[in-house]
């Protein structure tokens, strides 16, 4: 990070995407971009439309919230990284450079921002980005493979199966006795691939089952589904680090509708938010103990945001998801517990940064080439 501590560092902001979470992400960098200080960072605005069409230019975030982006330049960060940066193409079809960008902030939730895949860009790109690498971010964006990681490090996760959107369209009575065979109603049906509750249903009955496997289906080629655990109490912790994560104080939702749904999380704004959840201490030193190790067995980097259930009855704690970019909306949990931690929401999106560079250091230390010893 010496090289930009004499001027200001260029932060490209990433938001939009081709993800049922679109318009999450358009609230997470409004918010992200709000506390960017303009004395510290030269601030580029990148938005990704529905389609994956890469748009930059003044007020980029403005106009795809609009739909007006047709004052905008397509753009690409380069991949090759003997020739870095972000190129803006011209209408004559010739490409300029846009900027030189120091780290590149990924507000971008779900499929092709928060699953790998945008992290591969970066890596090929070999730039400084915040948040997870390619490993953490596929993982904790697979419901079922993360439970799988899960289950192999001894951490406690929700019974489950995981289908495929063909069984479901060939053999639904199948799945149905699969289902059924796993635990008695009700049952939660989840996309695998798939944030902020999008596609998620509650089943309480067979007709209910199988309206949310077709449901799920739209979204994602791998479903889950989960025993469901009566009435629990949905704690959250937010973890910060690279090598020696930090956990934040843990926070209670009580969801405003039926569970902790898109509609409860983002539009009704009728869930009630406690911090600190009221837990004994020996429940928070696990679940604190438990968000460590799941973000270091993940390969998580910059944050993360682990999501528990607590069974009121038998006081259960399982590990219900983790998400390496978590809402940053003004009333979402991960910048909340920070701040009740101590830490405010702007000098949290410092220490992101930080991060990014600290890991970029931390990855420069490997060796790319093998030399024989003469």
């Amino acid at each position: 990070m010496t090289e930009t501590t004499a001027r200001k560092i260029t932060v490209a902001v990433l938001f939009g995407g081709r993800s049922g979470e679109h318009e999450v992400s358009l609230m997470s960098a409004r918010s992200v971009l709000s506390v960017l200080d303009p004395a510290r960072y030269e601030i580029i605005q990148v938005g990704i439309s529905r389609r994956g069409a890469w748009l930059g230019g003044e007020n980029a975030l403005d106009a795809l919230e609009n739909g007006e982006t047709g004052k905008l330049s397509p753009v690409f960060v380069s991949a090759d990284p003997t020739r870095p940066g972000l190129f803006r193409l011209g209408k004559d079809g010739r490409t300029e450079k846009l900027a030189e960008v120091d780290v590149y902030f990924p507000v971008l939730h779900g499929t092709y921002g928060e699953d790998g895949t945008l992290q591969g860009l970066f890596e090929m790109a070999d730039v400084a980005y915040v948040g997870a690498g390619v490993l953490g971010s596929s993982v904790g964006m697979d419901k079922a493979l993360f439970k799988d990681v899960m289950r192999a490090n001894s951490i406690p996760v929700i019974e489950y199966i995981t289908v495929l959107r063909a069984e479901i369209e060939n053999n639904m009575e199948d799945i149905v006795r699969r289902a059924e065979s796993l635990a008695g109603y009700p049952l939660f049906v989840k996309p695998a691939n798939l944030g902020s509750s999008v596609g998620i249903t509650k089943c309480r009955s067979r007709s209910d089952l199988i309206e949310g496997l077709i449901e799920a289906a739209q979204y994602d080629q791998r479903i889950l589904i989960e025993r469901g655990v009566g009435n629990p109490r949905e704690i959250e912790v937010s973890v910060l680090g690279n090598d020696d994560p930090q956990v934040s104080l843990a926070g209670e939702i009580v969801p405003g509708a039926d569970f902790y749904s898109y509609e409860a999380k983002y539009i009704l704004d009728s869930s009630e938010l406690s911090i600190p959840a009221a837990l004994s201490p020996e429940q928070t030193e696990t679940i604190c103990r438990m968000a460590a190790q799941a973000f270091k067995a993940c390969g998580c980097f910059g944050m993360a945001r682990a999501d528990f259930l607590l069974d009121p009855e038998t006081g259960a704690i399982y590990l219900n998801e983790i998400n390496t970019i978590p809402g940053f909306t003004k009333i979402s949990m991960y910048p909340k517990l920070w701040q009740a931690s101590g830490l405010s929401y702007q000098a949290l999106i410092n220490r992101l940064i930080e991060l990014a560079f600290e890991r970029k250091a931390e990855r420069d230390r490997t060796v790319r080439e093998f030399r024989r010893q003469a």
